[in-house]
């Protein structure tokens, strides 16, 4: 799954404006996953209605299908695929399967457990689809609401970190759109490997003078999260450029003499005036409007 591109630009607009972006990828969890629960539900009621067994093997039959993707499989077993991997060191489908269908059989234990010892408690899950309805006693229920959270926890995951990744790149290459800076100063190949660092591994950007590259390192972490700051300083980069810094973080790379931007600071893009200046990298002073510029910008970009 990926960002469209409205949503990156929406991310952008709010870092470069010093604003939280975080809403933006909410929004985002909240429609993917209300779109899922819906799509979820019209195929409950459909294989309900087809099946002629009045035990929870209707479940399996539709929804742990091996026709199904792998990862489909997984989530309506209750299981994540990145889960099953880091469980049984590999991905591949057969695997996924048999651990799918291994977890749903001690959900359905647990589950089944569970309402024996809670009698008292009724519950009842009814979807109405148009004139048709299906009710689903409280194993079926219960299957049916670990199924909802599985997918909303993989949704959450996997667009927090699909946001950082979509969006570095297009927020360096707006900076350096802000500052009219000439395409020979700058590197935006991405997705290219360096293979003369000991450790093999992606380039985010580079700043280009003379010959020489100033490694730009970006990461929309928040101030909770310093861990991310280590691993940057750790590779030595040259800028570094985050939504938020802490101030130990801010006082840690300038021992280390990485030119930071915290971009949540008060117009905090200004700061990387300094590292242009610092490794000579020509440009014109922004003295535009934010508003105006940044929506023809990312346009552009787009």
């Amino acid at each position: 799954m990926t960002l469209t591109d409205k949503i990156i630009k929406n991310i952008i607009m709010r870092v470069i404006k010093s604003q939280d972006y975080r809403i933006e990828i909410v929004n985002l969890i909240n429609a993917e996953f209300l779109q899922f629960a819906i799509d979820f539900f019209k195929k409950i009621i459909e294989a309900k209605l087809n099946s002629q067994d009045i035990t929870i093997d209707w479940y399996k039959k539709a929804f742990m299908n091996k026709n199904l993707s792998a990862e489909d499989i997984a989530i309506n077993a209750g299981l994540n695929k990145k889960t099953i991997s880091n469980m049984y060191g590999s991905a591949a489908r057969a695997i996924v399967i048999e651990a799918s269908n291994e977890h749903f059989e001690s959900l359905y234990h647990s589950i089944q457990t569970l309402v024996e010892m809670e009698k008292e408690i009724e519950l009842t899950l009814t979807i109405k689809l148009k004139s048709v309805s299906v009710e689903l006693n409280v194993s079926e229920s219960l299957i049916v609401i670990n199924t909802l959270a599985v997918k909303r926890a993989q949704l959450r995951g996997g667009l927090w970190s699909t946001a950082g990744k979509s969006t570095e790149k297009y927020l360096m290459l707006t900076l350096c759109k802000l500052y009219k800076i000439d395409k020979q100063y700058y590197d935006a190949e991405i997705f290219i490997k360096d293979k003369s660092k000991k450790v093999d591994r992606e380039i985010d950007f580079y700043l280009v003078n003379d010959r020489k590259k100033y490694l730009c390192e970006v990461k929309l972490m928040g101030k909770g999260n310093p861990e991310s700051a280590d691993a940057i300083f750790a590779r030595k980069s040259d800028i570094f450029v985050a939504d938020a810094l802490s101030q130990q973080n801010k006082n840690q790379a300038d021992e280390l003499k990485v030119s930071w931007i915290a971009l949540q600071d008060k117009e905090g893009f200004r700061r990387f005036e300094l590292a242009l200046d610092r490794f000579n990298i020509p440009y014109i002073k922004y003295n535009g409007n934010l508003e105006e510029d940044l929506p023809k910008i990312l346009d552009e970009l787009f």
